[in-house]
C-alpha cells in the first residue's frame, strides 16, 4: 500500500520566529502518525531552524524550490546539493506559481528533477490546468504534456523517488474547489500514462497528492478516493488548528481503508 504523504507549502510566509513556532505547534499535536508523511515546506529562511525542530520527529523537512545546476553565478538560487546539506529530504518542483510568476517551464522542471535524484532529494513535481484549459476541455493534454516532459529521460528507479502532485489552477486560491470525484479522474489518469511510460507495477507504487485548496473539510472525501496519496496543502497549512486538523483526519481515513 502506498504511504499517503500531506506537505504543508508555506510559500512566502513566516518569519524564522514564526516559523519555529508552528512548526513547534505541529509537532506537538502531530507526534503520533505514522501512517502517513507529514512534510513543511518552510521559506529557505526558515530551513535550518525548522530542521532543528523536527530533528528525530516523525515530520520531514522539505524546500519549495531549487535550481537544476550544482553551484556557479546564480545569484539568489539554492541548489539541490545545499538544500540536502540542510536536512531536506523533499523538495517542491514545477508548483503552479514558479511556472506562473517566473518563467517555469517543463524543460526546467525536468532539469531541476534530474538534478534533486541526482543529490538524493525526493521531488513533489507539480502538474496542473489552468482555468481555461479545463473549460476549454484541455485537461488531460495540459496534465499529459506535463509529466511526459517533467519525467523526460527518468528511468524505472529515478521514478521511485518521485511524488507527483496533482494542483488544478484553477481551484488555488480562488474559492473554486475540485471535487474528489473531478481529482480522482485526473490522478487516475495520471496513473495509467505511468502505467504506459512504465509499467502497471511502477505505476500502482507512485504516489500521487492534490494540491488544490485543500481543507480540513475536504480532506477525508479526497483521501478516500483510490489514486489520492495525500496532499500539498497551500494556505491552511500555515495555521496549526487547520493543517493538524487535515493531517489527523487524513490519519483516520487511511486506518480505515
Amino acid at each position: 500500500m502506498r504511504k499517503p504523504i500531506i506537505a504543508g507549502n508555506w510559500k512566502m510566509n513566516k518569519t524564522v520566529e514564526e516559523s519555529i513556532a508552528l512548526s513547534n505547534g505541529i509537532k506537538r499535536n502531530l507526534f503520533n502518525i505514522n501512517n502517513l508523511e507529514v512534510v513543511l515546506c518552510p521559506p529557505v529562511t526558515s530551513l535550518s531552524d525548522v530542521k532543528d525542530v523536527v530533528l528525530d520527529t516523525n515530520i520531514i523537512l522539505g524546500a519549495q524550490n531549487m535550481h537544476w545546476e550544482k553551484e556557479g553565478a546564480f545569484t539568489g538560487e539554492v541548489s539541490a546539493k545545499m538544500l540536502k546539506t540542510l536536512g531536506c529530504k523533499y523538495v517542491i518542483i514545477g508548483h503552479s506559481e514558479r511556472r506562473t510568476y517566473f518563467g517555469e517551464t517543463n524543460e526546467t522542471v525536468n532539469k531541476k528533477v534530474k538534478s534533486a535524484i541526482t543529490e538524493g532529494l525526493f521531488p513533489i513535481m507539480c502538474v496542473g490546468e489552468k482555468l481555461e484549459e479545463r473549460e476549454s476541455g484541455k485537461t488531460f493534454d495540459v496534465v499529459s504534456l506535463h509529466v511526459e516532459k517533467g519525467l523526460l529521460n527518468v528511468d524505472k528507479k529515478e521514478i521511485l523517488n518521485i511524488v507527483i502532485a496533482y494542483e488544478p489552477v484553477w481551484a488555488i486560491g480562488t474559492g473554486k474547489n475540485a471535487t474528489a470525484e473531478q481529482a480522482e479522474e485526473v490522478h487516475k489518469f495520471i496513473r495509467n500514462l505511468l502505467a504506459k511510460k512504465y509499467d502497471r507495477e511502477i505505476s500502482e507504487s507512485i504516489r500521487i497528492q492534490y494540491g488544490g485548496s485543500v481543507k480540513p473539510d475536504s480532506i477525508e472525501s479526497l483521501i478516500k478516493e483510490k489514486d489520492i496519496d495525500g496532499a500539498l496543502v497551500g494556505g491552511a497549512s500555515l495555521k496549526e488548528e487547520s493543517f493538524v486538523d487535515i493531517v489527523k483526519k487524513a490519519s483516520r481515513v487511511v486506518k480505515e481503508k
